[in-house]
């Protein structure tokens, strides 16, 4: 675990490497050093009807999802070093956030498969 979710507007696919963009949230989800490879998982989600205050304004939305437990300075942590790296890599792309979610562990199901 975690789940990182990045969700963009579709006008950014004429414009960014949408898999570049996974693999910079993933890799930088991977040095915060919080959670070995083998437990992040992540996925983009295209959005073509959205409105960002009072634009249509091209944007990145960084959800990651995690079991709780860690410290309020860790989340804070990641989730600069995501936008950082996501910033930094990606040029122009507009609005940019992440979001440090916990997830309550005992409403939480999964299969391995």
């Amino acid at each position: 675990m975690p789940h990182c979710i990045i969700e963009y507007s579709q006008k950014l696919e004429s414009s960014l490497d949408i898999k570049a963009l996974v693999q910079c949230v993933h890799s930088s989800t991977l040095a915060s050093g919080l959670f070995s490879e083998q437990a992040i998982k992540s996925r983009a989600i295209a959005y073509e009807h959205y409105q960002t205050g009072g634009s249509d304004g091209p944007f990145i939305h960084i959800t990651i999802r995690l079991f709780d437990g860690r410290t309020g300075e860790q989340k804070a942590a990641l989730s600069r070093a995501v936008l950082d790296d996501v910033i930094g890599q990606m040029k122009d792309v507009g609005s940019v956030t992440v979001e440090i979610v916990d997830i309550d562990k005992a409403s939480y199901s999964s299969h391995p498969g």
